[in-house]
């Protein structure tokens, strides 16, 4: 891959598309495209279609073309599974068709098993019982890893799969159906908008979560497009997690938020802990840059560290 090697990004408009995008035209690759921004439809073959035939890209990075936390999930179940298996099945199969060099897909943490022992390596992957209010994401997320190692099998496609931590940045969504980090950020500037004396954040606290500031995963996602070509799918993580409710005081502290926040138990958990094991991507020589807190506050000023 070089500064003139023709990339598609797909992907929702949201923070890890954009910021895959501004990654690339910062360091000043020159023929690039974003799904979204050219108007592709990749749930229809024929979007599809029409793109690759004219177009041919050489590499293709593929990630969510929807997405959501709990909310999400159990309020859009049909439209997580649809929407994201419809475009996995149409990139990955028109990727290899109009040949495509190399595709990157970016699965979830959320394809390891619900009480997967910590932390969570490539090999325990559909090892066991997904949890379950996220299974309609993580069900498609799983499908597309399982169909970019049968192109390789049966193609000789070279597709790779990674996995990372849950990302955010300054494009992260922050309404009600957003992840965490950005629906915590939404009510807590929200709190303050309306001058209120508490902030509810849903669940116990007790869960533990791992997050990669988005450009921090750009940076892992190009040293895997330059140096991986193996089957196994590669975790991008930054090794350590934090509790949901410390989280929630380090983004009230970040935000100036003077009030109270509430834990409400009765709304669910998810997954007591998703911790990645970076192993192997660390031993490529990648390592994040970009620590919690200074992610979080780079978000609050709408900044980027690219």
């Amino acid at each position: 891959m070089n500064k003139h090697s023709s990339i598609l990004i797909v992907g929702h408009k949201g923070v890890i598309a954009d910021s895959l995008a501004a990654y690339f035209r910062k360091n000043g690759f020159t023929n690039l495209a974003v799904s979204h921004e050219m108007g592709i439809d990749t749930t229809i073959q024929a979007s599809v279609y029409e793109y690759f035939t004219k177009y041919h890209p050489e590499f293709v990075i593929l990630s969510s073309v929807n997405s959501g936390g709990i909310q999400a999930n159990q309020d859009f179940p049909a439209d997580l599974i649809y929407q994201n298996l419809a475009s996995e099945t149409n990139i990955i199969y028109s990727a290899w068709k109009f040949g495509t060099k190399k595709l990157l897909y970016l699965a979830s943490s959320c394809v390891y098993p619900k009480d997967c022992p910590q932390p969570m390596t490539e090999d325990m992957i559909l090892t066991g019982a997904m949890e379950p209010t996220s299974e309609a994401y993580s069900t498609a997320k799983a499908a597309g890893i399982k169909l970019c190692q049968a192109y390789r099998q049966q193609h000789n496609f070279n597709a790779i799969c990674a996995i990372p931590a849950t990302v955010y940045g300054p494009t992260s969504e922050t309404d009600r159906n957003a992840h965490v980090i950005g629906a915590l950020i939404g009510k807590f500037q929200e709190a303050m908008r309306n001058k209120e004396k508490t902030v509810t954040v849903w669940g116990t606290g007790n869960p533990r979560r791992e997050f990669i500031y988005a450009d921090d995963l750009a940076s892992a996602c190009v040293l895997l497009l330059e140096k991986y070509n193996e089957k196994e799918p590669v975790n991008i993580g930054v090794g350590e997690d934090i509790a949901i409710k410390d989280l929630a005081l380090l983004i009230k502290q970040a935000s100036g938020f003077k009030g109270e926040i509430v834990f409400d138990a009765t709304k669910k958990d998810g997954a007591m802990q998703k911790l990645l094991d970076n192993r192997r991507l660390s031993k490529l020589g990648w390592k994040a840059t970009v620590d919690l807190k200074k992610g979080i506050n780079n978000i609050l000023a709408g900044g980027s560290n690219i």
